[in-house]
């Protein structure tokens, strides 16, 4: 997580002071007047509108059971470095008929501190992208559309400063160090959090689970009221662009320790996970499979797995078959001859961390697999070249049988 100035500021001075200094700008946060609804699975289209209305009940379903076994460890926990079981059938169609005439894409955002211009910059690119896909991929206009943000819960740790007293008495000066970091949370927390009325809706605090009322700093913080009542948009959906513009500003409040864009990647896939659940009839077998991943950090030690897992885990998704995946990743190129990245600023929050991890990933999926440079002025350039390469993979897409 990345924090920023005025937060790490803030911290400092309160170590530097000493017994009996008040941290500037830590009040007591407004409470609400009342408990959040927490809404069921999907998106909350029942009680909400585009002007941000208040959380209520959603349409789509509760988590599913799959057909397919998934491999766990001894405690419940899905391995992700082993190949999971197969959505759905390989036989090749009987007819011979190729070519998809369904694309999935599934979007990752890191939304920590440092990820605002990243994030608007995404959204920026996406008309122009979606436009070449429909203007392209001829009979490929069925279209399922899912973002997913890179922790469990934006206020995930809301909770331990409301735990540590700081958050909801006001930060005078804690009684032990490790009540500095709480206070410092509490300025990303105030004003968006209540302690002990703030919750989660249903599925929002999964990781992996498809992201429909983005919350917290810099964020739409609103419904974006999928017309499809699920975790995700088709092409059905009336204006395309402003909704996956809605949904794609995760903003930069997370308040988790550290991001998991490949976890969460692999969860939002892999049958029997939770998050799997959350996202039912999202991904769909007779669909090619498009992965993006947007990130200023490498996702190293942080998610769950090894390269080679998160690699198996996309294969097992599309029942074996691998020619059905296309993974594309904006992230730091620090490490590239060229680069345009400086090496991420704390402070500052510019720049990127150089991803020898996630490049790794991307560059095992060879011809289908296509990185860009996160630090970009603008990723047109980058999403119109990728439409070449799901343009192939969906030429050479053979719909498995039934």
């Amino acid at each position: 997580m990345d924090w920023t100035v005025g937060q790490w500021g803030i911290a400092a001075r309160v170590l530097a002071l000493g017994a009996g200094v008040v941290v500037a700008g830590c009040v007591e946060p407004p409470r609400e007047d009342e408990a959040v609804e927490q809404p069921t699975v999907g998106n909350n289209s029942e009680t909400s509108s585009a002007s941000g209305p208040s959380p209520g009940t959603t349409g789509g379903s509760g988590p599913v059971t799959s057909g397919a076994a998934e491999s766990s460890t001894g405690d419940g926990d899905i391995k992700l470095d082993v190949g999971q079981q197969t959505t759905g059938q390989t036989t090749a169609n009987p007819e011979g008929d190729e070519g998809c005439k369904k694309v999935d894409f599934l979007f990752i955002i890191d939304n920590s501190g440092s990820m605002g211009d990243e994030q608007d910059n995404l959204i920026a690119s996406f008309p122009g992208f979606i436009d070449t896909i429909q203007n392209t991929l001829d009979e490929a206009q069925d279209y399922h559309i899912m973002v997913l943000d890179s922790d469990p819960w934006v206020y995930e740790g809301c909770q331990g400063a409301c735990d540590s007293g700081c958050l909801p008495d006001g930060c005078g000066f804690p009684p032990a160090f490790e009540c500095v970091l709480p206070c410092t949370l509490s300025l990303t927390c105030i004003g968006q959090y209540t302690c002990g009325v703030t919750t989660p809706f249903e599925c929002e605090d999964v990781l992996g689970a498809g992201v429909t009322y983005p919350r917290g700093a810099q964020s739409s913080n609103q419904d974006c009221n999928f017309s499809t009542g699920a975790r995700y948009m088709d092409s059905s959906e009336p204006d395309l662009a402003a909704t996956f513009g809605c949904a794609a500003d995760v903003g930069t409040g997370s308040t988790s320790g550290t991001e998991k864009p490949m976890e969460a990647m692999v969860q939002a896939v892999t049958p029997g996970t939770e998050a799997f659940g959350c996202n039912e009839g999202f991904i769909r077998d007779d669909a090619i499979l498009v992965v993006t991943f947007v990130t200023d950090e490498d996702d190293n030690n942080d998610s769950a797995g090894t390269v080679e897992g998160w690699r198996q885990a996309l294969i097992a998704a599309k029942g074996g078959d691998e020619s059905a995946v296309v993974v594309l990743g904006l992230f730091g190129d620090n490490d590239q001859p060229g680069a345009i990245c400086p090496p991420l600023d704390e402070d500052s929050n510019d720049g990127a961390e150089p991803s020898e991890k996630l490049r790794s990933f991307v560059d095992s999926w060879g011809p289908r697999g296509f990185a860009g440079s996160v630090c970009a002025p603008s990723y047109n350039d980058f999403f119109q070249e990728a439409v070449n390469i799901i343009d192939n993979t969906c030429e050479d897409f053979t719909p498995p049988e039934g």
